[in-house]
């Protein structure tokens, strides 16, 4: 009891950065992932998460030595003011502006999974069709958020992580898989023309830019003291490899559907029913309504971060200029998502996006950790700035590739 007690006491973050990365587009992703190639993009997976770990390891780092977040330590370390306007903006344009566009992607992946258990819940304002279910869901973020109470969100997104992993994990289970194909699927990399665009959507769904900026906010309101650096490595550790896991589960479960069209995580849901009875229904429709509610709290808070950061603002919870941020994000969310705002495509062009614009990201954050006056004797050591650009380069390649494939030059 006191083992598990402690343990409680020292989670941070993490699960947060969990439930922000395993959000609709997440699940959308690695649906698409499974039902056009089987499990042959695990390998895909593996990748992500090893350089999500790599990543965010260094922004809860950068966060607890300089208590400072990523965007603050950019504008702080950047003393040409052309260049610092210039990054600023590039920051918020994307990172804002981007989380308000997925927001709404949000809200619709939770608004699926609960009309997948209790049908739906719209009504009609002229020409107008509101969804009630986008609305609720709007009122329940904007509490937990309004709360402006870290201890109280941390732990309603864990329980909700907790919820979304088990749903996922027994569905994957569910289907059975041969475990010879898993294997293979994990250590056998394949890329061709076909995959390139999906295996880029996977990178960017896991690998998440704003994660890295929120994740390095939000150490500094767990931790102070650079002894609290092992729990924030354990934090980090733990929570990624089981958010790695769900994914895997769920292109697990696609790659079991046979004959049936999937184009939403609900059209998974659907075609396992006959395969294992309504059970599975309800198991993958509550994972879909927790990874939505989970990635429609968290994509304001690191808008709202950012902004802060970027801004000069004080980063409070409680803060009027914070809450507006995640307000209008929110509002955007609840808006677009209420009138119907539900394409697949979209949330598949933005986790492209989002692998496109890693590299910036991963390259910022790479530089900062390399700022002896920021991080004095925590700076990278030479096997971690390794490691770092191997993952850089690696999205590079994979961002200009799919770039080609996208205007056809390959």
């Amino acid at each position: 009891m006191i083992v598990i007690k402690n343990w409680l006491k020292n989670i941070g973050p993490g699960p947060l950065v969990a439930a922000a990365f395993i959000g609709p587009g997440t699940v959308t992703v690695c649906t698409l992932a499974g039902v056009g190639f089987g499990l042959s993009l695990l390998w895909t997976m593996l990748f992500a998460i090893v350089a999500t770990i790599v990543l965010q390891e260094m922004a809860a780092r950068l966060g607890i030595v300089s208590q400072k977040g990523l965007s603050e330590a950019i504008r702080s370390e950047i003393t040409n003011k052309t260049l610092r306007s210039v990054t600023i903006v590039l920051i918020l344009s994307a990172i804002v502006i981007g989380n308000a566009a997925y927001e709404a992607g949000n809200f619709s992946g939770g608004v699926l999974g609960l009309e997948s258990i209790f049908g739906d819940q719209v009504i009609a304002l002229g020409h107008l069709q509101i969804n009630l279910w986008s609305i609720s869901l709007g009122v329940i973020a904007f509490v937990v958020l309004y709360l402006g109470n870290y201890k109280v969100l941390e732990r309603i997104l864990v329980a909700m992580v907790v919820v979304m992993s088990l749903s996922f994990l027994i569905t994957a289970i569910l289907t059975k898989p041969n475990m010879n194909e898993v294997f293979g699927g994990l250590f056998m990399p394949y890329l061709s023309e076909e995959n390139i665009l999906t295996v880029i959507a996977l990178v960017g769904t896991t690998v998440v830019p704003y994660n890295l900026f929120l994740h390095a906010a939000l150490v500094k309101e767990k931790w102070s003291s650079k002894t609290d650096l092992k729990y924030a490595k354990k934090d980090t550790f733990i929570a990624i490899i089981l958010g790695g896991i769900v994914s895997m589960s769920i292109i697990v479960s696609a790659s079991a559907i046979q004959q049936f069209e999937v184009r939403t995580a609900a059209d998974l849901a659907k075609g396992l029913e006959p395969l294992f009875g309504s059970f599975s229904k309800y198991v993958l429709s509550t994972g879909l309504f927790a990874a939505g509610i989970t990635s429609a709290i968290t994509a304001p808070l690191a808008a709202a971060y950012v902004a802060s950061g970027c801004l000069g603002w004080r980063s409070n919870l409680k803060s009027t200029k914070f809450r507006l941020v995640w307000m209008i994000i929110l509002g955007i969310g609840v808006v677009f998502s209420s009138i119907g705002f539900k394409s697949v495509e979209i949330i598949k062009f933005a986790q492209i996006a989002n692998g496109l614009l890693l590299p910036v990201v991963a390259g910022f954050l790479i530089w900062m950790m390399n700022r002896t006056s920021l991080l004095g004797a925590y700076k990278n050591t030479v096997w971690q700035n390794v490691f770092g650009l191997v993952i850089l380069v690696l999205s590079v390649v994979l961002g200009a590739k799919s770039i080609l494939k996208v205007f056809e030059i390959i």
